[in-house]
């Protein structure tokens, strides 16, 4: 089963109702209504792009491991997957997808890594529950996400139903700020251009991680002439 394929049956048994979750239809039409208007207003296309620059970043890993990105493109291209946090079902999907890509992105040269505003410990709880063989770094106040064009503000509205449905990103994210980001995979070539980008402002929509491997490899066969 594909990623996406296993994103529409959750999202399926979600809005439906089912246990665990149990949600009533008035927080699934909130929710959408959130989505809609976050593709409305175009910010998905005001993020970095393929052939851009990507910005260089330092970031930490669960155990305070400073991870740059300038380091690991010294060793090759790099796979950077944003996501929203380990409280978000879809993006543990997403994560365990990558997972079972590692293999194929060591075998083409290339570092995965994944980048979330969650605190170290919610970090460590990505990793655990995921079984992650790749770095989780934590990007305070979501600010490397910014550099990226992925940073949003959650509306009041929406605000109000995480904090009823206990969902409280402040805590979760060490930020009072109420800021997520739109998840993205970007792969990123050796001098830092962006050879592949993906944003979707709909958190329930993510690429298959095969998608990134024509870039890849066209990386690979550059390298290797």
């Amino acid at each position: 089963m594909s990623l996406q394929d296993r994103l529409d049956a959750f999202k399926a048994d979600f809005q439906a109702g089912k246990p665990p979750y149990n949600v009533p239809r008035t927080v699934i039409e909130t929710m959408h209504r959130a989505t809609a208007e976050l593709i409305a207003s175009d910010a998905a296309g005001r993020a970095l792009k393929a052939g851009d620059k990507a910005p260089a970043f330092t970031l930490n890993d669960p155990d305070g491991k400073a991870v740059s990105s300038a380091a690991l493109l010294a060793e090759g291209p790099l796979v950077v997957s944003f996501y929203r946090g380990v409280w978000c079902p879809y993006c543990n999907m997403e994560l365990q997808a990558l997972q079972a890509a590692l293999p194929t992105f060591r075998s083409l040269g290339a570092n995965l890594l994944a980048i979330s505003p969650q605190t170290a410990p919610n970090s460590r709880k990505s990793v655990r529950q995921n079984a992650l063989g790749f770095p989780i770094l934590s990007d305070p106040h979501n600010d490397v996400a910014a550099a990226f064009g992925l940073r949003f503000a959650l509306p009041d509205y929406l605000v109000e139903l995480y904090k009823g449905l206990k969902n409280d990103l402040p805590a979760f994210n060490g930020d009072p700020s109420w800021t997520l980001p739109m998840p993205a995979r970007f792969v990123i070539g050796q001098d830092g251009t962006i050879l592949y980008a993906e944003v979707n402002p709909d958190y329930t929509r993510r690429p298959e991680p095969e998608d990134m491997l024509p870039a890849l490899r066209g990386v690979s066969r550059t390298a290797a002439a």
